[in-house]
């Protein structure tokens, strides 16, 4: 069997194997990785062949999807609002944030930092979410309202007034995809539509 028989075979089995569907968010980089390697001058050894394909594995192994996560509604210990309806305001807060909460708190031993989301006018949508990181000594409790996540980590989300009416029904994420990692604001029902990065939207008239 020569270079050339071994060669078109594998790619079409790493293409075969490992390729994402239509629309997943890793689908480009695979396909890029799966044939970029075989379009050499020379055609490649089975060697390298193999080799290629353990990198495309590893490339789905070492980089979690950014696949919806788990969430659940959060607990507000502080400063609950109702809005025009009497309806109490809350927002969930997924698994993944929770946990990447947690790991901040522990990297930095303070038990007392929180995630603060704001909504502010700007951004190519008309608003934006704005995250920071804020210790619980900095917490307004006329204005702020303060949601704990119900898995027992401990992690905090700190909204005003507000920003809660623009966020009420919404969830706290954290994402990790190939242009970076970040807490984001996701299903917000008061959206009609946002940017491609998330951090700008409309809202309903």
């Amino acid at each position: 069997m020569t270079t050339q028989q071994v060669a078109a075979p594998c790619v079409h089995l790493m293409r075969k194997e490992f390729e994402p569907p239509v629309g997943h968010p890793r689908r480009a980089e695979a396909i890029l990785l799966s044939t970029d390697r075989h379009t050499p001058r020379t055609p490649p050894a089975a060697s390298h062949c193999i080799s290629s394909r353990q990198q495309l594995k590893n490339v789905f192994l070492r980089r979690p999807f950014s696949a919806s996560a788990i969430a659940s509604a959060a607990v507000v210990t502080a400063n609950p609002r109702k809005d025009e309806d009497g309806k109490e305001m809350l927002i969930d807060i997924t698994d993944r944030a929770s946990t990447r909460l947690k790991e901040i708190m522990i990297k930095d031993s303070n038990p007392s930092l929180a995630l603060r989301v704001t909504v502010e006018s700007g951004g190519c949508h008309g608003f934006q979410y704005l995250m920071s990181l804020t210790n619980m000594s900095a917490v307004s409790p006329e204005d702020d309202t303060i949601f704990e996540a119900s898995d027992g980590s401990g992690a905090k989300v700190v909204m005003d007034g507000p920003s809660l009416e623009l966020l009420k029904g919404s969830k706290v994420d954290f994402t990790m995809e190939l242009i970076g990692s970040q807490f984001k604001i996701v299903g917000n029902p008061a959206a009609t539509s946002s940017c491609g990065c998330g951090t700008s939207f409309d809202i309903k008239p």
